[in-house]
């Protein structure tokens, strides 16, 4: 039996050791751990991800690897590897033209895929460091952020590329808003966030960044009318008015984030760091509290929440005799 001196010192650790991240009740249930779907021979950086919501297919830019790997979500298996890229980063689908997008840094690319089969379908030349892919289904375009400061507006009907929107300097993480004309657009290396008028084509405003630097993934929260943004110098959560830019909270969050998710249903925001955790923060509470610290890999630090099937998509990078693997988290209430 315990001695009554050893009980009291476990009962003053357990309040301890909830404190620390990925310890407490709230972390265990926050998101659970569903599956982990082996990618098969892929080395290296694993960038950006897209859904085909149809056929539940899941789109994984392999950087390092020159491939873009198909997964169906359904069966967690990988069924198709599209190889021969160029460092893609960004993929899209276009669900109108049955097309997927492929961005490539290496030779500034997009490669267009259409169909089950993803026969080729054609690419368009965009000149350095093609990057993220949007799709705007509804005015039926694909935005893709290339160059030294650009994003290309391609007509997929045409399959054709129908103006720039000038930046800058490159842009990385960008998101359409849905109740207006605007693009909010990462361009870390002008120091700001730049406010684009798609009707007009052009840049309309910008907001400093003066919170920290190197700020890569963004997401728009819809009902707050809120810019999220995550700067890996510090390593911190900023959240801004979506109709001026005004600083609206700033969070300490894990290191070397690439992705950052609003989950509107149960009013929370992960956000994916290649520090090896994801965090996950409350919106219904003003103070935006961290209710949860989840382990995963170092270098992971890519994902894709995908609302329609309730699912948060992790990708882990292959290491340490571990094969590179999506991690399927399962959001709980």
């Amino acid at each position: 039996m315990l001695s009554g001196i050893r009980l009291g010192l476990i009962a003053m650790l357990i309040p301890v050791l909830l404190d620390f991240p990925g310890t407490s009740a709230a972390s265990a249930e926050a998101l659970q751990l569903e599956a982990k779907i082996a990618l098969g021979a892929v080395s290296g950086r694993i960038d950006h991800m897209a859904i085909d919501l149809a056929r539940q297919r899941l789109f994984v830019a392999e950087l390092g690897n020159d491939s873009v790997g198909v997964v169906d979500v359904g069966g967690n298996k990988v069924i198709r590897t599209i190889a021969g890229l160029k460092e893609p980063q960004g993929v899209g689908y276009v669900a109108s033209t049955d097309t997927l997008y492929v961005a490539n840094a290496r030779d500034g690319s997009v490669r267009l895929y259409q169909g089950a089969d993803y026969a080729p379908a054609g690419h368009i030349e965009l000149g350095s460091d093609a990057d993220n892919i949007r799709v705007d289904a509804g005015a039926n375009q694909v935005f893709v952020g290339y160059g030294s400061g650009a994003l290309a507006v391609i007509d997929p009907a045409k399959k054709l590329k129908i103006s720039d929107i000038t930046l800058k300097a490159h842009p990385e993480g960008f998101q359409l808003d849905r109740e207006s004309s605007r693009i909010f657009v990462n361009v870390p290396d002008a120091g700001e966030i730049a406010v684009i008028d798609r009707a007009a084509g052009k840049q309309t405003a910008n907001w400093p960044m003066q919170i920290g630097a190197s700020h890569f993934p963004m997401a728009l929260d819809q009902e707050a009318k809120q810019v999220l943004t995550v700067f890996r110098s510090p390593p911190r959560l900023g959240v801004f008015a979506m109709s001026d830019g005004k600083v609206a909270k700033s969070l300490d969050t894990c290191s070397d984030s690439d992705d950052v998710f609003v989950d509107a249903k149960l009013h929370r925001i992960y956000v994916v760091c290649g520090g090896g955790f994801v965090d996950v923060f409350d919106a219904r509470q003003d103070t935006l509290p961290r209710i949860a610290h989840i382990l995963t890999v170092t270098g992971a630090r890519t994902g894709l929440f995908v609302p329609e099937l309730d699912r948060l998509f992790v990708a882990a990078r292959a290491q340490s005799g571990q094969p590179a693997a999506i991690w399927v988290f399962r959001p709980v209430p």
